[in-house]
């Protein structure tokens, strides 16, 4: 007996639609390897239609009033808790994410941040009008950029979706988004939505693959392209972007160095640590993937860590006790299993390295000690639930290692010497340092990174701004 396929749309211009030429791509449910549903696989007519829809709405969308967008958004905001179930039901299918903490750890802060972006919209900010030229009256205008292309990821689809659209509809843009084509479901469960609230054209959803967001950026109409994504998908972006001088906005990988220095409470951390590296299956550019040990606590350290990873748990979407869920797709089981297995001789293995089951993508936690700095699972993202630990002696060694890859998104320090930890923080080369914590994120605060792992900011007043322009409006008192 064949399972039907359910049938997932494009949403451009206020209605769903197949793709122009009915292309479709299956969608895969991670947690048991098992296609679920087809989404289309958007061609150029598709990017066309839905950026004219997009351009046709932007004059309308520019012109509201702050208080107007406000009152939008703070509906869709209302709109995602009524519907959470579903939303998580999505979500869960979208990605095999445990149920329970997809209710408590991302549609709370979900509805927070399009609620900032709520109030963001009428805090338009700009310098001082006056006379700086005798006779003439400056102002500044804080306007709009125009339509965005947007270019979701697979590991936080829903989350990630609101990092993009909030600000975007807050500044008065209007948006074009795709979604991962292993990831559609949650999105287009958010188009139904949102496109409840605003007017048709504000707000549209591509499926596709990444020749879909290709054309997206490529195309004469957005203003400005926004990626969250790898390393290579980004510089394609910047690329292509700088042909017709788009504005781009790049949020790429990461790779955490958490440096734990020797007055840290062992146990604290470790507990602290472990969640912070296995959650959502590492699958989390800000992951505590990349632990820097004081050479005096490394073998305690490393054995607490080890027990920790043997005590937690993947699993089934379903089950309550597990931390995280399964890898999101085939691809991604391999490149993690390939780290491990191609570990050089003087690396250790202390917990996990293997798959776990024989149905769906999971792996098990994983600690791997005994690393030096020019190791592969070192200086590149592995993006699993994959913890390395390295030794060292001193603040400046540790320093050394923790800004000696090419990834400068998110960091920690771990120490009860607050000198210490003003001048770690200083000193590391990150968008990010959290002291003896790791991950947390509010929305009144800036998220983004330095080198490869990209510019612009998510979240914070920052986030907002990066999706308006700045226009200098100057008139004569003689006139």
């Amino acid at each position: 007996m064949t399972t039907e396929l359910r049938r997932l749309r494009n949403y451009i211009d206020g209605e769903f639609r197949d793709a122009a030429d009915g292309r479709t791509i299956e969608v895969v449910n991670p947690a048991t390897g098992e296609a679920y549903a087809t989404s289309p696989l958007s061609g150029q007519a598709d990017v066309d239609a839905a950026m004219a829809a997009a351009a046709a709405a932007f004059p309308a969308w520019r012109d509201t009033t702050p208080a107007e967008r406000q009152k939008v958004l703070l509906k869709i905001a209302d709109a995602f808790e009524e519907r959470a179930e579903e939303l998580i039901a999505a979500e869960s299918e979208n990605t095999g994410k445990p149920i329970e903490l997809t209710r408590t750890e991302e549609i709370p802060p979900m509805v927070d941040q399009i609620r900032f972006f709520a109030g963001a919209a009428r805090m338009l900010e700009g310098r001082s009008a006056g006379e700086y030229m005798e006779g003439m009256t400056s102002i500044v205008r804080r306007e709009p950029v125009g339509v965005c292309a947007q270019v979701a990821p697979w590991n936080y689809p829903m989350m990630m979706a609101v990092w993009k659209f909030a600000p975007a509809l807050a500044a008065g843009n209007t948006v074009v988004l795709k979604p991962s084509d292993t990831t559609p479901a949650s999105t287009v469960l958010i188009a139904e939505i949102i496109g409840s609230v605003v007017p048709k054209g504000v707000f549209n959803v591509l499926c596709g693959d990444r020749d879909t967001g290709r054309m997206m950026v490529e195309h004469p109409v957005p203003a400005m392209a926004s990626i969250t994504g790898s390393v290579r998908a980004g510089m394609q972006v910047a690329e292509s972007a700088a042909k017709d001088v788009k504005r781009v906005h790049l949020e790429l990988g990461g790779k955490a160095p958490v440096v734990v220095f020797e007055d840290t409470d062992i146990a604290k951390a470790v507990e602290d640590i472990s969640v912070a590296g296995f959650f959502n299956a590492g699958q989390d550019c800000t992951a505590a993937t990349r632990v820097l040990v004081h050479e005096s606590i490394h073998d305690e350290f490393v054995a607490a860590l080890a027990k920790a990873a043997k005590d937690t748990k993947t699993g089934q979407p379903d089950d309550a006790d597990v931390l995280y869920g399964p890898l999101n797709n085939a691809n991604q089981l391999k490149q993690v299993s390939g780290f491990v297995d191609r570990l050089p001789a003087h690396a250790k293995v202390e917990a996990g390295g293997h798959q776990v089951g024989d149905k769906g993508y999971f792996y098990a936690p994983t600690v791997v000690s005994g690393l030096k700095q020019d190791d592969e699972i070192i200086q590149n993202e592995v993006f699993g639930p994959v913890i390395t630990v390295q030794s060292f002696r001193d603040e400046e060694q540790a320093l050394e290692y923790a800004n000696g890859v090419e990834y400068a998104l998110a960091s920690s320090v771990w120490t009860k010497d607050h000198a210490r930890a003003m001048r770690m923080s200083r000193s590391l080369d990150f968008g990010c340092v959290w002291i003896n914590t790791h991950i947390p994120l509010v929305a009144e605060m800036p998220h983004g990174g330095f080198k490869k792992s990209g510019y612009g900011k998510d979240l914070s007043a920052y986030g907002f701004d990066d999706y308006t322009r700045i226009k200098h409006v100057m008139t004569s008192l003689d006139a």
